[in-house]
């Protein structure tokens, strides 16, 4: 098990080292700085008193005085430097720290990153963090425990090493047992077993405390929300009106408080958790008892003076305080593996999706023809097919309207087109070749697309239009006025750099769901893409807007190839072709017209 722990924790290290790895040199020198400032007030406040005991000389008083404030001065300084130092590592760490599992989240497969398993194994990894931050984030603490531990035992150990060394001058009795040559390796034996003892003890205590893992991530969910949901803008009428805040507190405080004074965890910290971490207390007293007694004898024997005694005494708590830290480190690394497993679970978690090696052609003409060949698609996890045998294909260079109820299949088809997801079965083709062949990214630059859930950022205005290419302010103004967005100039105080929400800056505007709207048009055109896909592009749009969008349809997605997605088969007018989908599969293909005869003459027939 420990063999287990220490390779979790390693790898863990890796991560950080990667991430930050001035993190370990500053943690490394902070410890070391602190040690010595530690030692130096030992040994030199054990001088300071063997002279006071002694000679008594002015000049060696005045010079270990003088000594003892210029190093506690410098070292102190330096100990200030070194927290200062490793408390801007640890920042800059943990402003990087999301960045481990943003990565690994981005770098997923659509369908993998997306699915049930993987969300709700990243949301145990963010409410362990939440929690305790046991996992990786723990991982860092050990380490730096362990170098305190350790740098504490070798200091203690050089400090101490010479009381083994002072014989008695006339042993004399049961105190001449204290010279034996075994003595000083039963005393070493003894602080040894009575730290691992304190340490087992703290770690007993410890235990009950991460045996609540998963009722505390729960209420600590709970609390979250409980916490938030009063202040969410969304939520805030229906809190309001329905008086919501009474079941949020009834359901966190009354019947899921995990840390509440009458709670199992409350009730087992008076009880078990509390005797064991007694007895961890109990063990280090005991301790530091026998260490003052041994050392006490010797000197009363006459191995030392009252100087030493001070020394000893204050080098082998240090000794016996690092032996203590760096056990309890090894404890904790034990019950910190099944947290970091969950986070390796995630970050280990496989692709699957194929990456083709093919380059797309970069045709300027949007000469691209993409073939549905009996195209079928099932959710991971689910028994129905939410596509089922679609055979198509795109008219190039046209507008091609996607019709259909709620749960049709439209957006599947989408997530499809782009390749967020691959089929179940059947194939894709581009120009011919299945788009699994091509590579992946040069693929997904083929396309625009404005979803019905878009998001727009707290940036400024240009910048959202530009997405992550280069900032064309022309070009941007270009997109803004095709898509209807034409106040800007006047509107928006700082025209293409003004931000946008007030969540990153106070001078922030708040947009329109219809203005939003209108930007994410002009960031989908702004891409320049030969595909562009709008799927309900006027849902937030007032009428008047949202025939101003479809009227300049045509000149929106000027040669390209577009798709458009609706509800409503009135909207795809301006579409060259429209595709009915139905449970999954294509139930109607025509122009509007042919549609609509269709549907009188169904109409006529029924009558």
């Amino acid at each position: 098990m420990l063999f287990k722990a220490v390779s979790q924790n390693n790898r863990a290290l890796a991560i950080w080292w990667d991430l930050c790895p001035g993190l370990f040199l500053a943690a490394f020198l902070s410890a070391v700085v602190k040690t010595l400032n530690a030692c130096a007030a030992i040994w030199l406040s054990a001088r300071f008193l063997t002279e006071l005991a002694g000679p008594q000389n002015p000049r060696t008083l005045i010079a270990l005085a003088l000594a003892q404030l210029l190093s506690s001065a410098v070292l102190t300084l330096l100990c200030a430097l070194g927290d200062r130092l490793k408390d801007y590592e640890a920042d800059c760490a943990a402003c990087l720290y999301n960045k481990i599992y943003m990565e690994k989240m981005l770098s997923l497969d659509y369908p993998r990153a997306h699915s049930q398993s993987t969300c709700e194994l990243y949301a145990q990894i963010m409410q362990n963090d939440t929690w305790s931050a046991l996992g990786i984030r723990e991982a860092f603490r050990l380490f730096e425990l362990s170098v305190a531990g350790a740098a504490k035992i070798l200091a203690g150990a050089v400090l101490t090493f010479p009381l083994f060394l002072s014989p008695i001058p006339q042993p004399k009795g049961i105190l001449a047992i204290l010279d034996h040559p075994a003595c000083p390796f039963l005393l070493a034996a003894v602080m040894a077993a009575i730290a691992l003892l304190s340490s087992a003890c703290a770690q007993k205590a410890q235990d009950y405390w991460t045996r609540h893992a998963a009722r505390t991530r729960f209420g600590n969910r709970l609390a979250d929300f409980y916490i938030t949901a009063g202040r969410d803008r969304k939520r805030a009428l229906d809190m309001r009106i329905y008086d919501q805040q009474k079941v949020l507190r009834h359901l966190y405080v009354k019947d899921h408080n995990p840390f509440g004074p009458s709670s199992q965890i409350a009730r087992q910290a008076k009880g078990p958790m509390g005797l064991w971490a007694a007895l961890s207390q109990s063990a280090s007293a005991v301790l530091t008892a026998l260490v003052s007694l041994y050392v006490c004898l010797k000197a009363w024997a006459g191995a030392f003076g009252p100087g030493s005694v001070t020394l000893y005494i204050g080098s082998t708590a240090y000794l016996f305080q690092g032996i203590s830290q760096l056990s309890g480190a090894l404890g904790r690394m034990t019950a910190n593996i099944s947290f970091l497993e969950t986070s390796f679970r995630f970050l280990d978690l496989p692709n699957t999706m194929y990456q083709g090696g093919l380059t797309t052609e970069k045709r300027r003409d949007g000469q691209y023809e993409i073939e549905f060949r009996d195209v079928s698609f099932r959710y991971p996890g689910a028994r129905e097919y939410a596509l089922s045998h679609v055979t198509m294909t795109f008219p190039i260079g046209s507008r091609l309207a996607v019709v259909g109820m709620n749960g049709s299949g439209k957006t599947t088809f989408i997530k499809l087109l782009c390749r967020l997801c691959d089929p179940t079965e059947g194939q894709i083709l581009l120009n011919g070749i299945d788009i699994r062949k091509y590579r992946y990214d040069d693929y997904m630059d083929l396309f625009s697309v404005v979803f019905q859930d878009f998001k727009l950022f707290s940036f400024p205005l240009g910048e959202n239009v530009s997405g992550s290419l280069p900032l064309d302010p022309h070009q941007a103004d270009q997109c803004l006025k095709k898509a209807g967005f034409l106040t800007w100039d006047t509107a928006l105080p700082q025209g293409l750099s003004t931000p946008l929400f007030s969540d990153l800056d106070d001078r922030g505007v708040e947009l329109s769901g219809g203005e939003a709207q209108k930007i994410a048009i002009a960031r989908a055109l702004y891409k320049d893409a030969p595909f562009v896909i709008l799927d309900e592009p006027t849902a937030a749009l007032d009428p008047l807007a949202e025939a101003e969008v479809y009227e300049k349809f045509g000149q929106i997605t000027e040669a390209k190839t577009a798709v458009c997605i609706s509800h409503r088969l009135s909207s795809c007018r301006f579409c060259h072709k429209i595709i009915v989908f139905d449970g999954g599969s294509i139930v109607q293909v025509g122009t509007h017209e042919q549609l609509v005869h269709d549907k009188e003459q169904s109409g006529n027939m029924s009558r």
